[in-house]
């Protein structure tokens, strides 16, 4: 269970999050939505452990983040799958490459041959492997970021806006395989969107921002009232 315990986050003068509390139990896919600069992207730092809160605390199990050391931080991060916006994809790698780096920097290169292909299968690009990053469409290279997330098998994958730079196909595209994802293997999914095609498609928890703090926290809520005032 992920748990945010009365956590608030000051950045200089600025208080960025206001007493955040709430829960994740394994197998939630939760949406967390809100204007620009509420405080979306400070609870994925803080879940990373890149930043620690001021007051309050965060736990993953048994694990206190912020009384990790340095050490015990980069073990958890393999714990938690991260998708960004803009890809991050190594341009001189193959798509089979790129996943597979993943594994090679954490001295795992024994189980390549294994996980690369099942991930491939995973996301629908076994055909593209050999494919540089400039060759393949947007959506695509979200499909090749989310395989690398998952390379370490993943307690929790979060994404941040992972669609924002998608056309709306490649968005559905996107929304389906968190959906196949999150239902076939119940994988416990976070994310941050300002698109209504991937909350629609997806059916999440809905934790709605406002100035740093929780306005509601709710499952099965209209997208009217997911989005109000955002679109």
């Amino acid at each position: 269970m992920l748990e945010f315990q009365n956590v608030s986050l000051s950045v200089g003068r600025k208080e960025v999050l206001q007493n955040i509390s709430f829960s994740l139990v394994p197998g939630e896919i939760v949406a967390i939505l809100g204007e620009s600069g509420a405080g979306k992207s400070s609870i994925f730092r803080l879940l990373l452990g890149e930043w620690k809160p001021t007051l309050g605390s965060i736990k993953l199990d048994e694990i206190v983040l912020e009384k990790l050391s340095l050490e015990n931080l980069q073990k958890y991060r393999r714990q938690i799958g991260v998708v960004f916006q803009d890809f991050r994809l190594l341009a001189k790698k193959t798509v089979f490459e790129n996943i597979a780096f993943a594994l090679e920097v954490c001295g795992e290169e024994s189980k390549i041959s294994k996980k690369v292909p099942e991930l491939l299968k995973l996301v629908g690009l076994s055909q593209q492997k050999d494919q540089f990053p400039d060759s393949l469409s947007g959506g695509e290279k979200q499909r090749v970021a989310i395989a690398r997330a998952l390379v370490h098998t993943p307690k929790i994958l979060i994404a941040d806006e992972a669609t924002g730079n998608l056309d709306p196909k490649n968005s559905r595209e996107i929304a389906e395989l968190f959906s196949r994802l999150h239902k076939d293997q119940g994988l416990t999914i976070v994310f941050a969107s300002h698109d209504p095609t991937l909350v629609m498609r997806t059916n999440p928890r809905i934790i709605r921002l406002e100035k740093g703090r929780i306005l509601f926290d709710e499952k099965n809520c209209p997208p009217e009232r997911a989005f109000a005032g955002l679109l």
